[in-house]
């Protein structure tokens, strides 16, 4: 039995036996490094090229701006003038439909996240008769299309008289902006830990304070990650603007579409116009990055 025992002890360590790992697990741990993060960074620098361009075309003059492309600023760069953006200070049209398009797109976002959010923490937290059913009949308008809803709201719209005002449109941009905000911001209030509601319940928090206190500072990552998409799909919006404003009340979207008509005549007008729509966005989403992607990320890991 000894000497058997001994043998056992003695016996050498069975070697571990590596998976064969195939050619492109190998090419893909060989490239994983910089080699990647080089692609990426070009991939990227060739997406931002269409906004360079645009830029550079807004800094030109007309007369170059027809007779040749972009590019050709890199040799003369004394083509760059301020002149485009000056004429476009000048233009009314222009100019009314940058503030409308402030004032339609920051009540609508405004609106869309504060009822959102309150009926996001009354969908997680708070008990109601038949309050499934209702989050279910929300989540259920996700599927309607915005289409559908033009002839008969503009008809509503045109029997209580806001058709054609800034109120139409920033009323139904909140309409369908709120199926999305309160289906997010449920899921996202939903993972709180009831114990701190709990706790902050029994030291006196009513249920205002404790959405205030406690659920809207946890709750940033969203509330950020939804304001980003609402504020982008109202600014960039030209079809709700083309059906419900009027001259008055256009935003910059239509007011640009208007100026095509006109191109020849008007290509120093649309070149920093179009880029002055476009780069809004980009800060926005450049500013609230962090929070964007924390609140798109949220709920992946627990």
């Amino acid at each position: 039995m000894t000497a058997e025992a001994g043998s056992l002890t003695q016996a050498p360590p069975v070697e571990s036996v590596k998976p064969k790992r195939s050619l492109a697990a190998r090419l893909t741990e060989g490239v994983s490094g910089g080699l990647v993060r080089v692609f990426l960074i070009l991939v990227g620098l060739f997406w931002l090229v269409p906004t360079i361009g645009l830029l550079v075309s807004s800094l030109r003059p007309p007369e170059e701006m027809t007779a040749s492309g972009w590019w050709q600023v890199f040799s003369k760069p004394s083509q760059l003038t301020l002149d485009s953006y000056d004429k476009l200070l000048q233009n009314s049209d222009i100019t009314n439909s940058l503030l409308n398009t402030v004032l339609i797109t920051v009540p609508a976002t405004v609106l869309v996240v504060v009822i959102g959010a309150l009926a996001g923490y009354a969908f997680a937290w708070m008990e109601f008769p038949g309050r499934d059913w209702w989050f279910l009949g929300v989540v259920g308008l996700l599927v309607v299309p915005v289409q559908v809803a033009l002839i008969p709201v503009a008809e509503l719209f045109g029997k209580i008289g806001v058709f054609g005002s800034i109120f139409g449109v920033v009323l139904f941009h909140t309409g369908f902006g709120l199926p999305f905000a309160v289906f997010l911001l449920r899921n996202f209030f939903a993972e709180i830990p009831k114990e701190l509601l709990e706790a902050a319940r029994l030291d006196g928090a009513g249920e205002l304070r404790l959405f205030a206190r406690v659920v809207m500072p946890l709750g940033g990552p969203a509330i950020a990650s939804l304001g980003i998409f609402q504020f982008l799909w109202v600014w960039n919006d030209m079809l709700i603007a083309l059906v419900f404003s009027n001259a008055d009340s256009q935003p910059i979207t239509v007011a640009l579409q208007t100026q095509m008509r006109a191109f020849a005549d008007n290509v120093d007008v649309l070149a920093p116009g179009a880029f002055i729509s476009m780069v809004v966005p980009l800060a926005v989403f450049f500013a609230f990055q962090r929070q964007f992607v924390s609140g798109v990320m949220a709920g992946a890991v627990k």
